[in-house]
């Protein structure tokens, strides 16, 4: 029996059966059982005899709560989220634990939470707390019997483990940028959807102006969906009605995340306004999206990676030391500057 034949056997090409019996990440759990499962099974005896060894018997529960806003049922097609979990998956494994994933509708949590805790199936739990406030982790943390980190938010006063981005540095970072640019009357795009995240937002973004001697116009500011990639009615309308008032259009606006940006771009396109040669536009996360998108992004990145690693080192050590004192890990962010966004006209014409 050769890696040629597993291969065949399992249905899969023979690098993927190298990744599986070198316990190497790149394939899915199900594959990699199939694969060692065929190898055992035909008494295949690979040169380093360690290579087949047991799949991990520990589990961390990946927990999600659904609703209509910004993490929907299926969130985990959404690029933000399945960049994190591709690396929570990753880390995981490569960490002796195998990865499972807990939906639960937000709107019966308490009921669904304690069946989770009842049937104890983790070693510990990683929350996406992106859309949960203060009250609902408090809840949930009080409920759940396994060691838990929440990731994608924080808040101070609650004994629980965070890791979340630096969202105010990094809107700070892109309304500095702006203003470096030359840009003073500069346009704000929220989400029509509140969280924690995207206050944080607001306020480094103000900041930033307030240090560059601005002030955000309140008259430019719109609200969109957070989750559309396309065009959008609701901000064609709001833009529509603020041209036909007479008013200015800002010459830049900041999104609240990529989706937001990617969307306006589309938007204003179609209002025939040109990017960046007429308006610029920043966003906010990086998202692999952001460089397909004609002209590509400029925005925040967020280092999803990074952020992936530390939730699970974190569960890792709560799980096998208990430690009394909790942590908030805060991961800064880094302005990435593309296409969308440059000086505005008056100042090329100036300077030139």
């Amino acid at each position: 029996m050769k890696m040629e034949d597993i291969a065949r056997l399992a249905g899969v090409s023979k690098s993927a059966v190298s990744l599986a019996l070198s316990g190497k990440p790149g394939i899915g759990a199900e594959t990699r059982e199939r694969i060692i499962a065929i190898a055992k099974e035909h008494g295949y005896l690979p040169k380093n005899r360690n290579a087949l060894r047991a799949q991990p018997s520990r589990t961390i529960t990946f927990l999600a709560f659904a609703n209509s806003g910004i993490v929907h049922e299926q969130y985990y097609q959404q690029p933000f989220f399945r960049e994190l979990i591709h690396y929570i998956e990753e880390r995981s494994r490569n960490k002796g634990y195998s990865l499972v994933f807990a939906t639960v509708d937000i709107r019966s949590f308490e009921q669904d939470i304690r069946a989770l805790a009842e049937e104890k199936r983790d070693d510990g739990i990683i929350l996406l707390g992106t859309n949960l406030d203060k009250n609902q982790i408090g809840d949930i943390a009080d409920l759940l019997s396994s060691p838990l980190v929440v990731l994608d938010t924080s808040f101070e006063t609650l004994p629980v483990h965070f890791v979340q981005i630096n969202n105010i540095m990094g809107a700070y970072q892109a309304g500095t940028h702006l203003v470096s640019l030359g840009h003073r009357h500069i346009g704000y795009i929220a989400s029509n959807i509140r969280m924690r995240n995207f206050d944080d937002r607001r306020q480094g973004f103000h900041a930033a102006l307030r240090d560059g001697g601005l002030e955000v116009d309140e008259g430019s500011i719109f609200q969109v969906a957070p989750t559309i990639l396309s065009s959008q009615e609701a901000l064609k309308s709001q833009l529509t009605a603020y041209l036909a008032a007479g008013r200015t259009l800002p010459t830049a606006f900041f999104c609240e995340c990529d989706y937001i940006a990617i969307s306006a771009i589309k938007t204003l396109g179609e209002l025939g306004f040109r990017i960046p040669e007429d308006v610029s536009v920043v966003g906010f996360d990086n998202i692999s999206e952001s460089v397909i998108v004609s002209p590509e992004l400029t925005t925040v990145h967020v280092d999803k990676e990074r952020m992936a690693h530390m939730a699970v080192d974190l569960l890792i050590q709560s799980i096998e030391s208990d430690p009394a004192v909790k942590m908030k890990i805060m991961v800064d962010t880094q302005l990435i500057e593309r296409l969308s966004s440059s000086a505005p006209s008056r100042a090329k014409s100036t300077v030139s």
